[in-house]
């Protein structure tokens, strides 16, 4: 009877061991995230018809918070309801004419959906596309001299996002992920007329995924 219950014992400890084992392989999948991310913001030049040169813009240092919730998950694919944010806190504004602002802010937010391929894999690539608004917010002084600006100072309009990139694991519990967004928005107050009404906001930027 005693080497019986002892075998018994022996049986349950394994079964134990190897489902710990098992667990710590494939660990359950996290819903929730938080990331962090620095980059830059790029804007093409546009083109001033009544001075025929171009206004410059300068390659804003910007940063991304995003914060995400796995909706569904297997082995392929997951699908994850998120909200980027981003910052430009700092776009520099060139022009051969003392009219436009010195420079300018904006943040924009846009509720997405992003679809991962391969999530449970060392590298998983996304994509993403969404929904919201931007504000910009002109500076109050001009480029040149450091007068003030004349113009209108903010403006709110509705943005498109799209962006794709590359997760990569670090451990279960953080990735690095490195990407491209393009915030497709209205423009700033210029005091120029470029005869646009949108411009593209590129965001290329690496930073962390916290996984909770």
């Amino acid at each position: 009877m005693r080497q019986e219950s002892g075998f018994a014992i022996l049986i349950a400890l394994a079964v134990l061991m190897g489902a710990a084992a098992a667990q710590d392989e494939n660990p359950i999948p996290t819903k929730n995230e938080l990331t962090g991310i620095l980059g830059r913001t790029f804007i093409s030049n546009q083109g001033v018809a009544s001075t025929g040169t171009n206004l410059h813009f300068g390659n804003g240092l910007s940063f991304e918070v995003d914060y995400g919730r796995r909706l569904r998950e297997n082995d392929v694919y997951s699908i994850t309801a998120e909200v980027p944010v981003l910052f430009n806190l700092d776009e520099d504004l060139n022009f051969v004419v003392n009219v436009v602002p010195e420079d300018y802010k904006s943040y924009f937010i846009t509720p997405s959906i992003r679809a991962n391929l391969l999530p449970r894999t060392f590298i998983s690539p996304w994509a993403s596309f969404g929904v919201g608004f931007g504000h910009f917010n002109s500076s109050s002084t001009l480029e040149l001299g450091g007068g003030p600006n004349p113009g209108n100072k903010g403006t709110t309009g509705a943005v498109i996002q799209g962006g794709f990139g590359l997760d990569v694991r670090v451990t279960h519990s953080l990735s690095v992920r490195t990407g491209v967004r393009d915030f497709w928005s209205g423009v700033p107050q210029l005091n120029v007329d470029t005869g646009k009404n949108h411009q593209h906001n590129f965001f290329v930027g690496s930073g962390v995924i916290w996984h909770f």
